[in-house]
C-alpha cells in the first residue's frame, strides 16, 4: 500500500487531497502544527476524519519534521502547510516567510537526509508571477511576486528546483491559480462573497464590504486541482507545471454569479471600501495550462460560474460537500 504524507491535511486542499487518495488505496497520514487540538473539519465534512492518521509536526523544526519522515515512512509527500494568505501575509511577514520557505527546505533536507524514494510535492502559486497584463502565465513566465506570501512561494519553488538539480530528488512544484470550493474558509474573499449573499437572501439587511471588484482572477474548483497534484507525481520525471483554466474573470463578475444565484442583483448590497485594499496587488492573473493538458492529462473541468454555483449550493445546503 502506497502511503502518502500530507503536510497541512486539515486545509481545503489538503482535505480533498486526502478523499482523493483514499479512493485510490492509499494510507494517508496528515499533519498540523497540534492535531490533538486541530478540530479537522474538513475531514470530517468529507467524511474521512477516521480514515486518516495524524500528527503534530512543526514545519519550522527540522527535528521535527525528521521525526514525522521516519515514523510514516512515505512514498509521497505533499507539502501544502503554511500560511496560506495574502492579505494576512502583509500583516504577518515573518511569520509567512517562516512558515513557508523554512517548512519547505525542511522538508527537502529531510528527505535528502534520509535518502529514501520519497517523491515529494510543492504547493506553489500563481502570485509569484505578480502582474503579467493580458498575458497568460506559464511555467517559462518571469516571477514579480507582489506580497510577502508571493516572495516566500517564490523562495520555495526556487528551494525545489534547487534541491532537485543539485541531489536528483523527485521534487515538483504545482503553480496553482486560485481555486475554491465550499471548504475555502471565510477570510477568503470568495467565501465571504458567497456567504453575504446566501445570509442576504436569507433575510439579512446586511451590505457586503469589499477592496478593489476590478481585479481579474483564474478561478477554478479545489477538488479539480488535488488530481493534478498526484498526477505530478505519477509522471517518470519530476516536473513543475502551472495548473490554471486559462480563464479569468473580474472579482466584479465572481460577485455578480453569486448575487445572482439568489436571485439578487448585487449592486444593491455591495459597497467597495478603499480601507480593504492592499499594499500592493495584482490586476491580472491567468495562467496558460497547455503543458498540464499534454503531459498529465488533465485540464479543468470547471470554470467561475459552476464554482460560484456549487459554492452557493454547497452554503445554502451545508451537509453537501462538493
Amino acid at each position: 500500500m502506497t502511503t502518502a504524507l500530507i503536510c497541512g491535511v486539515s486545509g481545503q486542499d489538503g482535505a480533498y487531497l486526502a478523499k482523493l487518495l483514499l479512493d485510490k488505496g492509499y494510507e494517508i497520514c496528515g499533519t498540523s502544527r497540534d492535531a490533538q487540538m486541530s478540530s479537522f473539519s474538513n475531514l470530517v465534512r468529507l467524511g474521512i476524519r477516521d480514515r486518516v492518521k495524524l500528527l503534530s509536526m512543526s514545519l519550522t523544526d527540522f527535528r521535527s519534521v525528521l521525526q514525522v519522515l521516519n515514523k510514516t515512512q512515505p512514498h509521497e509527500i505533499y507539502n501544502l502547510a503554511g500560511q496560506s494568505s495574502v492579505g494576512l501575509s502583509f500583516d504577518q511577514p515573518v511569520e509567512t516567510l517562516d512558515s513557508i520557505a523554512t517548512g519547505t527546505i525542511n522538508l527537502l533536507e529531510a528527505i535528502r537526509f534520509i535518502q529514501a524514494p520519497i517523491k515529494f510535492y510543492n504547493a506553489g502559486s500563481s502570485e509569484c508571477f505578480g502582474d503579467t497584463g493580458d498575458r497568460s502565465a506559464d511555467e517559462l513566465t518571469a516571477f514579480r511576486p507582489r506580497s510577502p506570501y508571493a516572495v516566500a512561494k517564490a523562495a520555495a519553488f526556487w528551494e525545489v528546483a534547487n534541491y532537485r538539480e543539485a541531489y536528483g530528488l523527485f521534487a515538483c512544484s504545482g503553480i496553482l491559480f486560485n481555486h475554491e470550493s465550499p471548504l475555502r474558509p471565510e477570510r477568503f474573499v470568495t467565501q465571504k462573497i458567497v456567504s453575504a449573499a446566501c445570509r442576504i437572501a436569507a433575510g439579512s439587511q446586511e451590505k457586503l464590504h469589499l477592496g478593489n471588484i476590478s481585479i481579474k482572477r483564474d478561478w477554478g474548483w479545489a477538488p479539480d486541482y488535488v488530481q493534478a497534484m498526484h498526477l505530478m507525481l505519477q509522471q517518470d520525471q519530476p516536473d513543475d507545471y502551472v495548473i490554471a483554466t486559462g480563464e479569468s474573470n473580474r472579482l466584479q463578475d465572481f460577485v455578480a454569479t453569486a448575487f445572482d444565484c439568489v436571485g439578487l442583483n448585487w449592486q444593491d448590497w455591495v459597497i467597495t471600501d478603499k480601507s480593504l485594499y492592499r499594499p500592493t496587488d495584482i490586476a491580472v492573473g491567468r495562467g496558460h495550462p497547455a503543458k498540464a493538458r499534454e503531459f498529465l492529462g488533465w485540464q479543468a473541468q470547471y470554470k467561475m460560474h459552476d464554482v460560484v454555483r456549487m459554492m452557493v449550493e454547497a452554503k445554502q445546503a451545508p451537509n453537501l460537500t462538493e
